[in-house]
């Protein structure tokens, strides 16, 4: 799964994958893969990532907020 968010909010911030990556104790080519879609994160550091950027985890994966349907 490509998480079309996490990248788009990483650049927003101005942050580099090597600083995401050291904060997060995770190495560059994991968030690396995580933004191409090669990898998938488990569900501790979707939420994590979420944290870290102030976003809802359907940002990270969607580029959207999740809007609810009446």
């Amino acid at each position: 799964m490509k998480m079309i968010g996490l990248r788009a909010i990483r650049k927003a911030k101005g942050y580099s994958q090597l600083k995401v990556a050291m904060d997060l104790s995770i190495s560059r080519e994991a968030l690396s893969y995580y933004e191409n879609g090669l990898r998938s994160p488990d569900i501790d550091m979707l939420l994590k990532l979420s944290s870290y950027f102030d976003v809802s985890v359907d940002y990270l994966i969607k580029g959207e907020e999740f809007i609810p349907q009446n």
